[in-house]
């Protein structure tokens, strides 16, 4: 039964825990630390008052009141030298001190009573002072005085002035007694102010330790609720980032960290049934990354037999035809003929057709001699390649800005070359000696190269036709070729990490962009 109790209040306690979220936890062990505070700074609080109390009532009470009464004393002494010194010499000048005396008697009586409680002794000290200074002056001070004044200058006696001396004393052990008094209170306010300090010491000493055990408290309790288990969730998600995903997160603590491991137990779950799909569809890819290398090799065998055997039979064809026009051209009239020059026409352009559908296929795939080139000897090359063509269309190339050093594969950039500049010297203006301008710019990542011709131009509506194979915006018999220029051209610009496109706001000629990554210096 007792086993049964214990294990019932661990569970309401853990329940508790589990009810609260970490900021709650934050919160109470916040407001934990502020009740420890208020409760130090309290008690401080008291032990200081008392401390200043002691320390004003020495320095602003009982320090002046001490110094007043050393100025009481000299001022019942300077009335008492006074009057002796006049009665010994008669001079008047020595009244000057005593009336003076009178006057600073009355100011620091009352300054000692303002600084002193009239409680006992002091205001008895007070008053028997004022009442012996009264008295020594009636009784003494006064009628001696005004015996030497009757009796006239040089009339002073010893006699009197010695009965006023001894009459004085009366005074001085009143003054002594004070002293003897704010002395015992001076003494006693001293140690009352050292004891105050040191238990001010005591206590601010067992404060911070107190304040200190506190903390040290609520910092542990804060790590076994807080602490441990966010490192149990940062361990698990941990490990859940670097790909282990065989452990089960479970994470225990407050409300809120439990929710964020329930998560991170979801979010591993599905990574787990994602990593199996991603498994099955890696080894479907190989299945089909197999399938496609078979794929190009028969390609690859079906591109030889294109370029060979496919063509030989062409070549008979077109060499039988030109037999046969030649043998018999004489019995065949100018329909046969005609028939005979279709044959050969046919037969050659589909050995054209053939060669650029295999130079259109190997791109990417033969064409992969990357390296650092400048295109300006790619421009060069494609230039001595259409010599011939350029000399008899009587054109001009300028290159407006100096041409940049590109990675790219030299043979399939002077093919791209190639296709521009031979489609602008094909479709040149009859009106006006062929000019082609090239011209490039860098722009962030890429560089922007254009060329540009006066030709006879292109729709704007045919921008993105001319970059499909096999399309052509003209009959055969106005403009030759097989429409795969600019097919192939688009394919070379891909291949680099390009793209090309027309450009049609040009007012006239054709205007062709294409862009090139820049060159990552090593």
């Amino acid at each position: 039964m007792a086993d049964d109790g214990a294990r019932e209040d661990r569970g309401e306690v853990a329940g508790f825990r589990s009810r609260l979220s970490v900021q709650n936890w934050v919160h109470l062990i916040l407001a934990g630390f502020v009740v420890v505070a208020c409760v130090c700074t309290a008690v401080g609080g008291v032990f200081l008052s008392r401390t200043d109390d002691r320390t004003t009532e020495l320095v602003d009470h009982i320090q002046p009141a001490r110094a007043a009464a050393f100025q009481l004393q000299k001022s019942l002494l300077d009335q008492e030298t006074g009057v002796r010194g006049y009665a010994l010499s008669g001079d008047r000048s020595f009244l000057d001190p005593y009336e003076q005396g009178k006057r600073d008697e009355q100011r620091y009586l009352a300054a000692i009573g303002g600084f002193l409680d009239r409680g006992e002794p002091y205001a008895q000290d007070l008053d028997l002072i004022r009442h012996a200074g009264q008295t020594w002056r009636r009784e003494q001070a006064e009628p001696l005085i005004a015996d030497v004044r009757s009796a006239g200058p040089g009339a002073g006696s010893a006699a009197p002035a010695q009965r006023s001396t001894s009459a004085f004393d009366a005074v001085r052990t009143d003054l002594a007694l004070q002293r003897k008094h704010i002395e015992t209170a001076r003494v006693r306010a001293r140690q009352q102010l050292a004891d105050a300090r040191s238990t001010q010491e005591r206590a601010l000493l067992t404060l911070v330790g107190a304040f200190a055990v506190m903390v040290l408290v609520l910092g542990v309790l804060l790590h076994r609720i807080v602490g441990r288990p966010l490192r149990m969730l940062r361990t698990s998600s941990d490990r859940v980032r670097s790909g282990t995903f065989d452990r089960r997160v479970r994470v225990p603590g407050p409300d809120d960290v439990r929710a964020v491991g329930a998560a991170v137990e979801d979010m591993r779950r599905r990574l787990v049934d994602e990593l199996a799909e991603a498994r099955e569809r890696e080894a479907l890819l190989a299945e089909q990354a197999d399938e496609l290398r078979r794929s190009n090799a028969e390609l690859e065998q079906f591109a030889y037999v294109a370029s060979h055997d496919l063509q030989e039979p062409l070549r008979k064809v077109a060499s039988f035809c030109q037999l046969l026009d030649k043998r018999y051209g004489e019995e065949l009239d100018a329909r046969g003929k005609q028939y005979i020059d279709f044959a050969v026409d046919g037969a050659k352009r589909m050995q054209v057709l053939i060669n650029d559908l295999l130079t259109f296929s190997r791109v990417g795939r033969v064409l992969d001699g990357r390296q650092p080139i400048p295109l300006d000897e790619s421009l060069d090359r494609a230039l001595d390649n259409l010599a011939a063509l350029a000399e008899e269309s009587a054109a001009t190339v300028v290159r407006e800005d100096p041409l940049p050093r590109v990675t790219g594969d030299p043979t399939g950039l002077t093919m791209l070359w190639q296709n521009l500049l031979g489609n602008a010297l094909k479709f040149r203006s009859s009106d006006e000696p062929c000019r082609i301008t090239v011209g490039c710019v860098r722009e962030a990542d890429e560089w922007r190269v254009t060329v540009s011709d006066n030709g006879i131009g292109v729709p704007p509506e045919f921008a993105e036709k001319i970059f499909v194979i096999f399309q052509r915006l003209h009959a055969r018999d106005a403009y030759e070729g097989t429409g795969i220029g600019l097919a192939l051209c688009r394919k070379i610009v891909e291949f680099h990490g390009g793209r090309i496109w027309l450009d049609t706001s040009t007012p006239a000629g054709t205007r062709i962009h294409f862009t090139l990554p820049v060159r990552s210096e090593p």
